[in-house]
């Protein structure tokens, strides 16, 4: 996989994650390539350059001590490896480290471990990885408990744990090399198990605990001045924080991160920033600065032939393009982006694009393929929210068993002491009752902490999947929910039921002419005069774009029209801005009833459809009814259907 698609390889609920090999975990006691290893957080690229220049000195000049010189050489491997995973150079990084393996072969060496640890983190695919998670466990099984090489090859198991996407097995590794690492001589080993941390605990949805591992990380960098290590934590503090919805600030750490990937000649974290930036502008409605941002994001992604990453930027150009009315380019692009069905492309992503070129395609009036493309978003939303929700918690489960677990250590600890203490066993039993008490209220608050922060997340992911972020009212799965309920009810009942598809009229126009921003003020006063005119019984919800479907429960067609009736009577309060003092907004609206010959939701939603055609052809701002004869209607109904002049 290469150093780009890395970047995309970890994603999860709505953003990337991008991967990268940390500096070295032990400190060589040489201070010329201690100074190297250092370097690798400033400047990979210059680390690399030096660490090759003299190596290949050392390999020419003749050797007092042939055993000396080799481990020196083998360390220099060592940060050619660690400088090429920082630079997302895969195979270069597993080349470097095999060729310093054959100098430092014994598993006690912890240049041997550092050779170890640069060589599997360079590893993405399943098969790599887990050969290398078994090379690591051979090799801690040789180091002391407690060590310092048992910590960093803990770290390189829990960080791959990550990638393969067991969350619920990196927790336990990473917490147990965070607290293995408090001493301060460990110091940059607690500094890359926090950082690892963050990524786990933000792909489970606790974004305070990413947020503040990932400050951690900040301040070591900024008081280490490792300038590329600390543009990928900025980097990675902005999509926290996007992913809370915090886009003006995730925009600013966007921003440092690109600076410093300038300053470092990065061009890849220049396009990876960008993207971001766009992204977060798009959300925030700034469309003008968006197009800037995409448009170098692309050229960079093009120019470096990363196809994964161009087709996610043209995702965004085409929202772009979608809310400044151009539907048929966005349309265009949202086909060329899923011309493999979405498989070249993480599965949340390529659900959203489906559900984006529903949008689009809706926005044509091509209200089927819209339907279609609405429901494979919808199949893929939920089998990806069902698959997270089930790896958050396994993670969660692991999380507290890994409490227990050091809670039952200490308790062990205890007991193993007060055998061969037996003068002191009193004492040390009052003593370590203290501290077990203390553990146990420890472990039951946040046991509660991560049910209350579970249960609001899943509370969260319900309202997003079934709510209309624009206008607040039930999105079209909800809404095709309720119908569905409301016409088995109707059956089962044999009491009356009657639907309407309702559109905006000239919406495109409005759009058109007064802006994305008018168009979105029209959607949001719909719903709100949908709100204050329906019954509470009633529910209206977004079918797709500027169409809606209301669902009247134990309603007659006379009681329906005289519902849509009012809500038409709402929309002439809605003012337009002066460039479109020429419109008005106005609907058109199809109404169907149940009746003992409609045997189906779709077949009474066709009959409402056509209806809403009808109304459309003969001029809209009408309502009609479907399959209802004119001369055999009800005076109401007749009224209300009766041709305007």
């Amino acid at each position: 996989m290469t150093g780009i698609k890395r970047w995309l390889a970890a994603l999860l609920i709505a953003a990337w994650l991008p991967s990268w090999s940390a500096a070295s975990c032990l400190a060589n006691p040489d201070p010329e390539i201690l100074r190297l290893q250092q370097l690798i957080e400033e400047d990979a690229s210059k680390a690399l350059s030096q660490a090759q220049s003299l190596r290949a000195s050392l390999q020419h000049a003749p050797a007092r001590d042939a055993a000396a010189s080799a481990s020196r050489i083998a360390a220099l491997y060592s940060v050619e490896a660690q400088a090429y995973g920082m630079l997302e150079l895969d195979s270069e990084a597993r080349a470097s480290a095999a060729q310093g393996l054959l100098l430092a072969s014994s598993g006690r060496d912890p240049v041997h471990i550092e050779l170890l640890t640069a060589s599997a983190e360079s590893f993405y695919d399943p098969a790599g990885i887990e050969t290398a998670i078994g090379a690591i466990e051979a090799a801690r099984s040789l180091q002391p408990h407690g060590s310092p090489g048992e910590t960093c090859l803990l770290i390189s198991r829990g960080l791959l744990e990550h990638r393969l996407d067991r969350e619920d097995l990196a927790i336990v590794t990473l917490m147990q090399a965070y607290h293995a690492s408090m001493a301060p001589e460990l110091a940059t080993a607690h500094n890359i198990s926090a950082e690892y941390l963050s990524l786990v605990m933000r792909s489970m949805g606790d974004y305070t605990q990413a947020l503040s591992l990932n400050q951690e990380k900040i301040d070591w960098d900024t008081a280490h001045h490792a300038t590329m290590s600390l543009s990928v934590s900025r980097f990675m503090r902005g999509q926290i924080l996007k992913m809370m919805g915090n886009y003006s600030a995730a925009i600013l750490e966007f921003a440092q991160a690109r600076a410093l990937s300038v300053l470092l000649a990065d061009t890849q974290g220049i396009a990876f920033a960008d993207q971001r930036i766009c992204e977060s502008h798009i959300e925030l409605g700034q469309l003008g600065p968006a197009q800037r941002e995409c448009a170098n994001a692309y050229t960079l992604f093009s120019g470096a032939k990363a196809a994964d990453s161009v087709k996610l930027t043209q995702l965004l150009q085409a929202r772009i393009d979608l809310g400044l009315g151009h539907a048929e380019r966005a349309l265009a692009t949202m086909n060329k982006v899923l011309d493999r069905s979405g498989s070249d492309l993480p599965v949340r992503e390529a659900g959203s694009m489906y559900q984006w070129r529903a949008r689009a395609n809706a926005a044509m009036h091509n209200y089927r393929d819209a339907y279609e493309d609405l429901q494979e978003y919808v199949q893929r939303y939920t089998a990806a929210n069902d698959a997270e929700r089930i790896r958050q918690a396994g993670a969660l489960r692991a999380r507290f068993e890994t409490d227990r677990e050091v809670e039952r250590n200490t308790t062990l600890e205890r007991e193993l002491r007060s055998s061969h203490e037996q003068s002191s066993r009193q004492a040390q039993q009052l003593r370590w009752n203290a501290v077990a008490a203390v553990a146990g209220v420890w472990i039951i608050a946040l046991l509660i902490y991560f049910l209350i922060a579970n249960r609001r997340y899943r509370q969260q992911l319900v309202a997003l999947a079934s709510q209309d972020s624009l206008t607040g009212l039930p999105n079209r799965r909800r809404t095709a929910e309720v119908a569905t309920a409301a016409m088995q009810s109707a059956i089962d009942s044999q009491r009356p039921l009657t639907l309407a598809i309702i559109d905006l009229d000239h919406f495109k126009d409005i759009n058109d002419r007064c802006g994305h921003a008018a168009g979105d003020y029209v959607l949001k006063e719909f719903a709100r005069a949908g709100r204050e005119a329906l019954r509470s019984t009633d529910t209206l919800g977004r079918w797709g774009g500027e169409e809606f479907l209301l669902v009247m429960p134990e309603t007659t067609v006379e009681a329906a029209l005289g519902n849509l009736e009012r809500l038409r009577t709402l929309l002439f309060a809605i003012r337009l801005p002066a460039a479109g003092s020429a419109l008005r907004v106005s609907v058109s609206a199809g109404i169907a009833s149940h009746d003992v010959s409609i045997r189906s939701l779709d077949e009474l939603i066709a009959r409402a459809d056509s209806a809403l055609y009808l109304a459309k052809q003969e001029g809209r701002d009408l309502v009609r009814v479907a399959d209802l004869n004119y001369q055999t209607a009800s005076t109401g109904v007749r009224r209300a259907l009766r041709p305007r002049s």
